[in-house]
């Protein structure tokens, strides 16, 4: 065991390693280090405090002490405590992980009233030293999840569709919509005055549940008249509720057959592939002009897409891999210990059974930053601007809108920046980006070409 004793002011503080990751360091703050602070704040209390009976400022010094001596001496003990355990960490250059604890064996109860020397031993934990060996002895495995004819082709299947349109037709098939009007029938089968009579309905036919009911809908034409129960044909009160603007109540209420009049039958058609669906989807100013072209525009942005998912699969199995390879050695016990102080809501099962979670992420941040300081990796404003600006724009574009001005773009990341949080959770991305990318370009690449499914399997 090394023992090792500093005296800063005359206050004795020892360190003691009990193994590479666990020391315990003892403090003893004696009367003469808070004798003076204390006097001087008591002498304050008198000259301001209000006792009955008492002139302010005239009040006994031992009523005074006697009042408030213990508070003052607790509060000015501990600003002691503090200050000298934070700066002999400082100053010894030690590199802890969480925070001092109390040291539950050998810490005994402090007696307020009549100590005057007073002694305090924490236990503390050491962050261990980080060696990352990248080099291209390192050897790293990389998919490359191939493009294939049916990814293109969906792609393609879903664009023509996306862009397609209904247009009128003269008889209706199962995929068709109906527009029409409905009129509410009583159990006679006559119209109910003042009932139900939505028009300019449109229903989808492959939407009906109840197969008669369907079927009756198959080669029907305009002016064609169908009595059907909505709520059989449909299946669902709330979906007919909306259909016929009415009232959840009115619905849930509802057990009648309607005349539904035909006014148009319309026939979703899928969009051509042709030079006016290039520029739908990319300007007028596009250079894709043929088929082919399109086929391999899409090819390309389905690769970029595959590209990214590659990182992210490489970035995992790299931290994986470095966690294993680097096989830190860890105060387990001290941080199971500092996890309940500092998160009191947890219970000791629940630290328990996510640790091994916790213990790897520790890993890894240790790993990171040693990469981070090893290569002199760093994050600029520029860079973290421009992030959140790219967090801004795909935010927009959930709602389909793509064309956002520099200005709301630049306010809205604005936005994001100034909360603590967000711009931490921006920070923490890049920097695991850098990192990513030293490793992947220290090291030597394996790569291999998987097919969607394989990769697909190897994410599970």
């Amino acid at each position: 065991m090394h023992l090792k004793t500093n005296n800063f002011n005359e206050m004795n503080i020892t360190k003691e390693n009990i193994d590479d990751v666990n020391a315990v360091i003892k403090l003893i703050i004696e009367k003469a280090d808070y004798e003076k602070e204390v006097a001087g704040k008591l002498k304050e209390y008198r000259q301001q405090a209000s006792i009955p009976g008492f002139r302010p400022g005239k009040a006994p010094v031992g009523l005074i002490k006697k009042r408030f001596g213990t508070a003052v001496l607790v509060e000015e003990v501990n600003k002691l405590l503090s200050h000298h355990l934070s700066k002999f960490l400082v100053d010894e250059k030690l590199n802890i992980l969480g925070e001092p604890l109390p040291n539950e064996k050998q810490q005994v109860d402090i007696k307020w009233d009549s100590d005057e020397n007073f002694e305090f031993i924490f236990d503390i934990a050491f962050t261990p030293e980080v060696n990352v060996h990248l080099d291209k002895k390192n050897k790293f495995k990389y998919y490359n999840v191939s493009v294939s004819d049916e990814m293109i082709d969906k792609e393609v299947e879903m664009a023509v569709s996306q862009l397609g349109q209904n247009v009128p037709a003269d008889e209706a098939k199962d995929n068709s919509s109906v527009r029409g009007n409905f009129v509410q029938l009583d159990v006679d089968g006559n119209e109910v005055e003042g009932g139900i009579q939505p028009e300019n309905v449109l229903l989808a036919v492959d939407k009906i549940k109840d197969e008669e009911i369907k079927n009756s809908f198959v080669g029907s034409k305009k002016g064609d008249i169908l009595i059907f129960d909505p709520v059989k044909a449909f299946g669902s009160r709330h979906d007919v509720g909306h259909m016929l603007n009415i009232s959840h109540e009115q619905a849930d209420e509802l057990n009648s057959e309607f005349r539904f009049t035909v006014t148009e039958i319309l026939q979703f058609e899928k969009a051509e592939l042709n030079e006016d669906l290039f520029k739908k989807l990319y300007g007028e100013e596009t250079e894709i002009k043929t088929v082919e072209d399109f086929r391999t525009s899409i090819s390309e942005e389905i690769a970029k897409n595959l590209a990214y998912s590659s990182d992210n699969k490489f970035a995992i199995d790299a931290r994986d891999t470095l966690v294993e390879k680097t096989n830190l050695v860890l105060p387990e016990v001290f941080l199971k210990r500092w996890l309940a102080a500092t998160n009191k809501e947890l219970t000791i099962e629940q630290i328990e059974s996510d640790f091994d979670p916790f213990i790897k992420d520790l890993h890894w941040q240790l790993i990171k930053d040693a990469i981070i300081k090893d290569n002199g990796l760093s994050v600029t404003p520029e860079e973290t601007e421009d992030f959140a600006k790219q967090m801004a724009r795909a935010q927009y574009s959930k709602y389909g809108i793509f064309d956002i001005p520099d200005e709301q773009l630049d306010s809205l990341a604005k936005t994001l920046l100034e909360k603590p949080e967000e711009k931490e959770r921006i920070l923490k991305k890049l920097y695991e980006d850098k990192v990513i990318s030293v490793v992947k370009e220290k090291v030597s690449l394996e790569e291999s070409e998987v097919s969607q499914e394989e990769f697909n399997e190897m994410m599970k």
